[in-house]
């Protein structure tokens, strides 16, 4: 009698841990709700603009709220988590949970989700976009009205950003990013195909762009790499504007100079070079520095001891050697990096000039600049981390915490605002 009491106890608790839960049922829905197709009927510019936003992306459809556009590649992946999770629940609280915790699965999600590093649209509406995490890269494209997603390229150790396709749709330039801290621009066929690295050297070449005159030139910035004894990098060179002819494999620089940085360059169909502009910073340790880390160090050697302590007490006892932690932050909401730059986010947006009451993440110093055929030289816009060129010529750009439509006549209008952007592109 007692055994069938003991085995009935056994199977409701296993009903109960097995049956989902309200808020796993409305995660569910919520998922299923950001995967509905949606098409492209932008009523500010005609055109539909995506975003990334701590490595998600989002569609911005005229005056339509934001719409995340969630990867079916990455559902699947968080469906095997969330069962995996379920299968190994009864772990907890037992001696099993050690050897449990090491385990990827059982970790939070936004630890170890696969991110999207790059945007772009295609000929026919559609968008491509490369998700990554420490181990695989993938290039996907997904259809906007059907919401079907294909897998074009899934290989290991892939980091591939700056997606641009050409004016036909056939040729995807790209940014390669090397284990060994350099990256070269590659190009490729639209479908992952015949995938060629085009630049090279122990440099950092990024933000490749077509010159749509010419379908065999781009251009491109690149900065050079200091590496001490061990070949470690210690510092970054000044970025500049290079132009490589694809076909004869020659290389012209056309902006240069040892104190300032040029970025993201981008041509319009007038002929016209639109580029980013601000001060090289270049590192600087001086005998304060020294005199301060030698102050510092037994306090940060104090520090390291302890989150090694509670560490190793979260791991065997689930338990923090402190209670007073305080609320969670999130890290990209401290610091981020825009442009290889490290900004903190929170003391950005208390000190930087906002644009149109638009708080801003990076200084007035980063101009948005028009060069004509002539050299003629005009500042657009300030405050401008990412910027992109819709396809009737209207520049949109980034602050890195709202977006705005440039007019030069009547100055920014606000299209969204209070998101954390890394970069942007319009159809």
């Amino acid at each position: 009698m007692h055994i069938i009491v003991i085995l009935g106890i056994v199977a409701i608790a296993i009903y109960f841990l097995l049956r989902p839960s309200n808020a796993n049922s409305e995660m569910i829905g919520k998922s299923q709700q950001e995967l509905s197709p949606t098409t492209c009927k932008g009523s500010f510019t005609d055109q539909c603009l995506v975003f990334i936003s701590r490595g998600k992306m989002f569609l911005k459809d005229g005056n339509q709220e934001l719409l995340e556009l969630q990867s079916p590649y990455i559902q699947n992946v968080m469906d095997r988590m969330e069962r995996s999770r379920k299968r190994h629940s009864w772990k907890e609280g037992t001696a099993f949970e050690s050897s449990f915790i090491s385990d990827r699965s059982n970790l939070p999600a936004d630890s170890q989700m696969l991110k999207s590093t790059s945007v772009e649209f295609t000929q026919n509406g559609n968008i491509l976009y490369f998700l990554s995490d420490d181990k695989v890269g993938g290039l996907f494209e997904y259809n906007l009205e059907s919401g079907e997603e294909k897998r074009l390229v899934h290989q290991q150790k892939l980091l591939l950003a700056d997606l641009r396709i050409d004016r036909f749709g056939n040729r995807l330039l790209c940014t390669q990013q090397s284990s060994n801290g350099t990256s070269n621009i590659a190009l490729m066929e639209t479908d992952g195909s015949n995938y060629q690295e085009v630049t090279g050297g122990d440099t950092l070449d990024s933000a490749s762009a077509w010159i749509p005159d010419d379908p065999d030139r781009i251009v491109f910035q690149s900065c050079g790499v200091a590496r001490n004894d061990e070949g470690y990098i210690v510092a970054l060179g000044p970025s500049s504007i290079q132009m490589l002819d694809l076909q004869k494999g020659e290389l012209t620089t056309v902006r240069e100079d040892e104190n300032t940085d040029y970025l993201q360059p981008k041509v319009t169909t007038a002929g016209d070079l639109l580029f980013i502009r601000r001060p090289y910073e270049p590192p600087r340790y001086s005998g304060g520095n020294l005199l301060l880390d030698f102050l510092l160090f037994p306090f940060r050697l104090l520090r390291a001891l302890f989150h090694y302590l509670n560490f190793f007490s979260l791991m065997y006892s689930r338990k923090p050697l402190t209670s007073a932690s305080g609320p969670k932050v999130e890290a990209d909401l401290k610091e981020l990096l825009i442009k290889g730059k490290r900004i903190n986010a929170e003391n950005a947006l208390k000190r930087e000039n906002a644009v149109n009451g638009v708080r801003s993440l990076v200084p007035k110093s980063w101009q948005l600049i028009k060069r004509t055929k002539n050299g003629e030289e005009q500042i657009l816009a300030s405050n401008v981390a990412s910027y992109d060129l819709s396809s009737d010529g209207k520049i949109i750009f980034t602050n890195g915490y709202g977006v705005f439509i440039l007019d030069p006549s009547n100055g920014s209008e606000v299209v969204f605002r209070d998101k954390l952007i890394a970069e942007l592109v319009v159809r």
